[in-house]
């Protein structure tokens, strides 16, 4: 943080890359990232790429894609990129065919249309896939700019946490977890004239 605060890259030891989360600086007033936690899909020499955790959308799957009968699987805001797109990411390497690794265990993209009987059918359940409107994305450089800005904080978490569609908290808890300056962190108001 700048002016007098804390400066968040004197404590933040760690680097983009992929499976690692961007965690926003508390008082980060762009509609899309506030207090948000971005998760890393792609982070190399030509940009950075990935999905929103925590702005979750109040609509299904199912009202968005006609075929599509099963009400269970949630979509969340990816980010401000292409948001009338649908992306994905899940667990389901062997199930479907043009998956991009992630990290092992995680992927994304592969055939939609291939996507669709798996979930009639229940073959695939929500803990296995999420949905995104949209995504957050970098330019070459741009990323590195805005930590050295001290815009975003890096972060680390888990498979389990990235297909979670309900966890509004994600912000506070992951620098909580962080411990030190960082559980400070998360206790900032959000109207710094507050305190």
């Amino acid at each position: 943080m700048k002016d007098g605060f804390l400066d968040i890259s004197k404590i933040n030891k760690l680097s983009p890359e992929k499976g690692s989360v961007l965690i926003s600086e508390p008082f980060m007033a762009d509609e899309h990232f506030k207090r948000s936690v971005v998760y890393l899909c792609e982070h190399n020499e030509d940009g950075s790429f990935g999905f929103v955790m925590n702005n979750f959308l109040d609509i299904s799957l199912s009202e968005l894609v006609e075929d599509i009968a099963n009400e269970e699987f949630k979509v969340s805001f990816g980010g401000p990129v292409s948001p009338d797109n649908l992306f994905y990411v899940h667990t389901l390497k062997d199930k479907l065919d043009g998956s991009y690794e992630i990290i092992p265990g995680l992927y994304t993209g592969g055939k939609f249309e291939d996507l669709i009987p798996l979930i009639n059918t229940g073959v695939i359940t929500p803990n296995e896939i999420r949905f995104f409107l949209g995504y957050s994305g970098w330019e070459a450089g741009q990323l590195e700019t805005e930590l050295s800005l001290n815009s975003w904080i890096v972060g680390k978490t888990n498979v389990n946490r990235v297909l979670n569609t309900h966890d509004k908290d994600l912000w506070k808890k992951i620098l909580d977890e962080m411990g030190g300056k960082f559980k400070m962190i998360s206790n900032f108001p959000e109207d710094p004239s507050l305190n």
